[in-house]
């Protein structure tokens, strides 16, 4: 079946997988290819990136006629920032590590989100360094034990909480496993204006996926918690920027959220009295849930989008990268005046 662009959902796929079998990176491609071909993106205007490490493989998995951009370790946040800028009709999907994110790009995420650059953010969780032999990672679990590395004795980053912290105005948390939860976060993450983080958790199947990690397949199967049931409805129009607002609601009540390009996201509360627009009621679910292991799911914190990288910094609405030579080049009388200025 075609979708609205007249493309088969197998022809948003990429090249074979090299990751081991399982492992739950593949999962997440193919709720990544499921998004985009159910949402029509057009692969031209698509570019993904990435880091470093089994993660940062993935892209070469999903959206086959895409732009790619594979970065080194920690740094691809600032190639996005740098094609974006250049082309703000670029779509950004962005696929990184808990190493790559966590470790040594800690400090390019948080300024990426600081920035405001529009793009979706994944992170692929699993606790270990998996393509240089399985090494503790920022976010393993403090006192885990794996057999060739022994203890672990440092507590975990949360990098959902780093994302909230840093201003981020789209956080969520989803599992490999749950891939109607991915499917359905992707597709928000991707109508959202600005950076969209999700943090999902991402089974090691080769040196991380003891019952005792909260990283495992059956730990999520078994514990994972959804803070509510989520659904995602695209809209065909681009309304007003104005405040996004949703009222209180019970147990049970579904509610709408709408996003700015005409999507809606539909939240129904179950069993947790979590309010996603409440930035300190986010930290005090993602605190609570670290303090007693609780693996929470879920669009854990929205707000109304802020402006972007671009808004910020004054550019045309049309791409630069489309703007004519003597538009993007001073003349040589601009630039004598400019110089008589500082003489």
């Amino acid at each position: 079946m075609a979708n609205a662009l007249g493309l088969e959902r197998a022809e948003y796929r990429g090249a074979p997988s090299t990751l081991c079998p399982g492992c739950g990176h593949d999962s997440i491609s193919n709720q990544i290819i499921s998004a985009a071909y159910d949402l029509s993106l057009p692969m031209h205007r698509v570019a993904k990136f990435s880091g470093i490490g089994c993660s940062s493989k993935t892209p070469a998995y999903f959206l086959g006629r895409s732009h790619g951009f594979n970065a080194v370790h920690g740094r691809m946040p600032s190639v996005v920032t740098g094609a974006v800028t250049a082309n703000r009709d670029l779509i950004a999907l962005a696929v990184s590590g808990d190493g790559d994110t966590g470790s040594i790009g800690l400090g390019q995420f948080k300024h990426i989100i600081r920035r405001n650059v529009p793009m979706v953010y994944i992170i692929e969780n699993n606790g270990v360094y998996g393509l240089t032999k399985g090494q503790f990672s920022a976010t393993a679990d403090e006192g885990q034990q794996l057999k060739y590395y022994g203890k672990n004795e440092l507590p975990p980053i949360d990098l959902c909480m780093e994302a909230i912290i840093g201003g981020a105005t789209f956080v969520a948390r989803s599992f490999s496993g749950d891939a109607k939860q991915v499917q359905t976060l992707l597709k928000a993450a991707i109508s959202h204006k600005g950076t969209a983080v999700l943090d999902i958790i991402s089974p090691c199947v080769t040196f991380n996926n003891a019952e005792t990690s909260t990283k495992s397949y059956s730990y999520g199967k078994a514990n994972e918690i959804p803070l509510h049931e989520i659904e995602f409805i695209a809209g065909g129009y681009v309304p007003e920027r104005e405040e996004i607002t949703i009222g209180d609601y019970a147990e049970g009540e579904t509610i709408a959220v709408e996003m700015h390009d005409g999507s809606v996201i539909r939240l129904k509360k179950l069993g947790k009295d979590h309010d996603p627009r409440n930035r300190l009621a986010a930290l005090s679910l993602l605190e609570e849930a670290q303090m007693d292991q609780i693996f929470l799911t879920g669009l854990i914190y929205y707000e109304e989008p802020r402006m972007t990288l671009a808004e910020t910094l004054n550019l045309t609405d049309t791409p630069l990268t489309q703007l004519p030579e003597h538009k993007l080049r001073p003349s040589r009388e601009t630039l004598d005046e400019l110089m008589q200025r500082f003489m």
